[in-house]
């Protein structure tokens, strides 16, 4: 044995000794919670995905919790998010899982089906149950639905409608000069509704009055183009699931007519031109945002920006409002919807715990209170009991653009991704058929048929692996 490979072999265990020190430092910082502040309490563990300002709202709550009664203590664990379900589905597996955890991920029919988490009427009073049924948000009761039961408590709602930038409406002629210049009541939120567009044909039109390009033909500024197929097929009047029948409804003549109309608008502007724009917009999530420093007119984008254009430019004038539909066929006040939910594992040693913290979280007996944390971080509540709250009705005066999105969560046209056990699978392919038409790849006709072939190839597998009934 050379020393050239003695050497070798000593750097690479010096470096798998340094690997598998860091994996279990970061196993037992990532399993080891934050000290007890009630040693003499139940303690109740768990998991979440948020971190910086965020988290520090969810510690919050938590504390809230734990000053509220004297029997729990829940103990708060940041997981990173792109290890989070892994770690969950460990942890589950070896008998070890927490006694809940906030999830953004679609995954609960997949945990469901899998026999990994609890569904609410196991946890529950029959009382507390029918009590959800009964208030729930409709779109709340969607997100927890898989095969006749309920999975998980939403926590929180994202709702997605259009932001419309006053200032540029203005300089395209758009508004009337008696409009309100700026929405800050709730007596110019209603007036500014007036004079937003009624149908999708029209806001387009709009779109082409405040598309700016440069002197090479380059797109400077996007007024508006319709995108994001599981937005618009709702909206004009098509779906992915049938929740009479729990049949998927993907190649339908309503979802062809909602993806042919995205794509011809990307078509008529120029599939490279598009591309090129987006490419330029470096910004989501702070300041930078396109809409807010002016490279978007109109855009669709969830309710969560209103206390972030509050934050980073609070004299903005701008607007809010639902997706008019097409002018034939459409519907109302329609979308596409996601969450935050919290989920029970299987085999969580306090369940009773968790509920108690998710029932203090949601406002189940105290909506007041719950508002407060509502407000504080600018969600949507799954309780109407709370968007009627006092606490709740004074953040909405104040953030009157609010109020769309509030108000598109009692509507019976808002659709989550179906409820089948390859919901991700089936997100991801949705998106795919989306991205391979409106960029000019394959027809919309194309598009479709490849989604709904591969989409019955998993379900012949699944049915071969019997994950799926015959």
């Amino acid at each position: 044995m050379g020393a050239d490979f003695r050497k070798h072999l000593k750097t690479t265990g010096t470096l798998l000794s340094l690997l598998l020190l860091f994996a279990f430092l970061m196993g037992w910082f990532l399993k080891t919670p934050s000290g007890r502040n009630y040693p003499d309490r139940e303690p109740v563990y768990f998991w979440h995905m948020w971190t910086s300002g965020w988290k520090k709202i969810v510690e919050d709550i938590c504390d809230d919790f734990n000053r509220s009664q004297d029997r729990y203590e829940v103990i708060p664990l940041s997981i990173p998010a792109n290890v989070a379900d892994s770690k969950f589905l460990l942890a589950t597996a070896g008998g070890d899982p927490p006694d809940c955890m906030a999830q953004w991920n679609q995954v609960v029919p997949q945990f469901a089906d899998s026999r990994l988490i609890m569904p609410l009427d196991e946890f529950m009073s029959s009382a507390e149950y029918q009590f959800f049924l009964d208030h729930a948000f409709p779109i709340a009761q969607k997100i927890a639905y898989f095969e006749g039961r309920h999975y998980c408590v939403p926590l929180a709602l994202d709702v997605r409608a259009c932001y419309f930038r006053l200032d540029h409406l203005r300089d395209a002629g758009l508004l009337p000069d008696s409009a309100p210049a700026r929405v800050t009541t709730k007596a110019e939120y209603q007036e500014m509704l007036k004079y937003m567009p009624r149908t999708m044909e029209e806001m387009v039109s709009w779109g082409w009055k405040l598309n700016r390009f440069d002197d090479k033909g380059r797109l400077a500024r996007l007024g508006f183009i319709p995108q994001w197929f599981r937005m618009m097929a709702p909206v004009f009047g098509g779906g992915f699931y049938d929740w009479e029948t729990g049949e998927l409804t993907l190649n339908t003549p309503e979802n062809l007519r909602a993806l042919e109309y995205i794509t011809e608008q990307n078509k008529v502007l120029g599939f490279d031109r598009l591309l090129r724009f987006r490419s330029s917009l470096t910004g989501k999530h702070g300041a930078d945002w396109p809409f807010a420093v002016g490279k978007r007119s109109i855009t669709i984008d969830g309710q969560w920006r209103v206390a972030q254009l509050e934050k980073y430019t609070p004299d903005l004038p701008y607007m809010t409002a639902p997706f008019p539909p097409p002018r034939e066929g459409g519907r109302e006040n329609a979308g596409w919807v996601h969450g935050n939910f919290m989920i029970i594992p299987v085999g969580a040693a306090n369940p009773e715990g968790a509920w108690a913290f998710i029932k203090f979280w949601i406002g189940f007996d105290d909506p007041e209170d719950a508002a407060v944390h509502y407000t504080r971080a600018g969600w949507l509540p799954p309780l109407p009991q709370i968007a009627k709250s006092e606490v709740f009705t004074r953040y909405v005066e104040k953030h009157p653009q609010f109020e769309t999105f509030i108000n598109l969560l009692d509507s019976p046209n808002m659709e989550p991704t179906p409820p089948v056990p390859y919901q991700l699978l089936l997100f991801d392919m949705i998106k795919r058929a989306d991205e391979s038409a409106s960029r000019g790849n394959i027809t919309p006709k194309q598009a479709l048929a490849i989604l709904e072939e591969d989409i019955q190839a998993e379900i012949r597998r699944r049915e071969a692996v019997n994950h799926e009934p015959e």
